[in-house]
């Protein structure tokens, strides 16, 4: 596993768990508002953290810490996931996994196995505009659709989430976006307003104001009512 990060704490990442999180290097997407874009664009080998320091670490907060959350970059593209997450769970903890939806049959892998518990998937956009809020020309939201669906099947807590930037995304893309969840039978879904982290593939690049994206939340939750806001005060 490339391991390029942890956040030894956090109450917000895992629903109802005290949890770590840990940060996969590497992704297959190109999203130019990426909130961890150095995990994808500068990936520099001596910043891995070695698999036993963190399993030394998770043995020492077991009973202070019930979950480990999972993100990226894309965790799914790492080949030894499955192997990670069943040394993760032999330690009692519970998984939150966070995705792009582009690796449905790793997911299902995964899920098959019961080796996570809950997940978060972005959904980056309307199907017609993933290409350019993706940075990948021609790209094919196929795949999302079908992790979707992998969700929807899967017994396991899960949300949808989506990065407003104002580049990007219109009223009407979060309406539509809504109309979309609603017919994948969405459990929960949240808007979230991008910041820029610093070092950002993409240029030039803004949050859309207050009041307008709680405009956005309103419209879309008067076509899917489990729509909510998130960091957001």
């Amino acid at each position: 596993m490339k391991l390029h990060g942890l956040q030894k704490l956090t109450l917000l990442d895992f629903p109802e768990h005290v949890a770590c999180t840990v940060f996969t290097a590497g992704c297959n997407l190109r999203c130019p508002f990426c909130h961890n874009a150095l995990l994808v664009t500068d990936i520099q080998p001596g910043d891995e953290i070695p698999e036993d320091e963190f399993f030394s670490f998770l043995k020492k907060r077991q009973g202070l810490l019930d979950g480990v959350a999972v993100t990226g970059g894309e965790p799914l593209l790492q080949p030894d996931l499955g192997a990670f997450l069943r040394r993760v769970k032999s330690l009692g903890y519970a998984v939150k996994l966070d995705t792009n939806g582009c690796c449905p049959d790793r997911l299902a892998a995964l899920l098959s196995e019961g080796l996570v518990d809950y997940a978060a998937m972005d959904v980056k956009n309307t199907p017609e505009k993933y290409p350019v809020t993706v940075g990948v020309p021609g790209f094919d939201p196929a795949p999302v659709r079908e992790s979707m669906a992998i969700l929807r099947s899967s017994g396991i807590g899960y949300e949808f989430r989506t990065t407003v930037v104002r580049e990007f995304h219109t009223a009407d893309d979060i309406e539509a976006i809504a109309r979309w969840l609603r017919e994948e039978s969405a459990p929960r879904y949240f808007l979230q307003n991008f910041r820029d982290s610093g070092g950002l593939i993409g240029e030039n690049l803004h949050p859309v104001p207050r009041d307008e994206i709680f405009a956005m939340r309103d419209r879309a939750a008067a076509i899917l009512p489990v729509t909510a806001l998130r960091g957001v005060d």
